[in-house]
């Protein structure tokens, strides 16, 4: 692999990363209603699922998503269930509180519900997969390695970057709790938050192969 595909494929995943989207909104939110450290976690989950995908463009699934609108349909309408489930969830959300000694809110939830939440959410969403399968050739060399060693290196890279952006939007929305401990903030992010996850889950399910 060439050295200047690989910066290359590294820039535009940087860009494409910081590009606003469902990934780096649900982050956004997420940590201005609970925290960086929930923001963190649930960025690496998004990451670690970026692994499915490229293993699924590299052995040929996601070929069969593209061409199945049977396959497409069944993942699509899970993803979009998922994130209305996620906006139900959110509706029962009590406000934050925020403690000026402690950059933690009181709002705890263990590492592996919040990894968890994070994968599903990228998994069950089949564009990303139709993404995979159209961005990694761009990147591939023909006179490299195995094509699909090549795309899994790929998507290591583009899950390594993914989490370092993913995480950094999560610290500096984490920070801004501080100033916003209001019971009218936390109102208004809350059913900012349901909203962005209900549209989210309904331009999915109206989203076209």
């Amino acid at each position: 692999m060439e050295i200047e595909l690989i910066l290359s494929f590294l820039t535009a995943s940087v860009l494409l990363a910081l590009m606003p989207g469902p990934d780096n909104i649900f982050v956004l939110t997420e940590s201005l209603t609970k925290g960086q450290k929930n923001g963190v976690a649930i960025s690496f989950g998004l990451g670690i699922g970026v692994l499915v995908h490229t293993l699924a463009a590299a052995t040929g699934l996601s070929i069969i998503i593209q061409q199945s609108a049977i396959a497409f349909t069944v993942i699509k309408y899970l993803g979009a269930i998922y994130l209305f489930y996620l906006a139900f969830q959110a509706t029962k959300e009590n406000n934050v509180t925020i403690d000026f000694n402690s950059s933690e809110t009181t709002v705890k939830k263990g590492v592996l519900p919040l990894l968890k939440k994070g994968f599903l959410m990228n998994v069950l969403n089949p564009k990303v997969s139709l993404f995979f399968i159209a961005f990694l050739p761009q990147f591939i060399s023909p006179n490299g390695i195995n094509v699909t060693v090549q795309m899994i290196i790929l998507g290591l890279i583009f899950m390594t970057q993914a989490i370092i952006v993913f995480s950094s939007i999560a610290m500096l929305a984490g920070k801004l709790t501080k100033y916003v401990n209001s019971q009218a903030f936390w109102k208004i992010t809350k059913w900012s938050k349901i909203v962005v996850l209900t549209v989210l889950g309904i331009t999915l399910a109206l989203s076209e192969k």
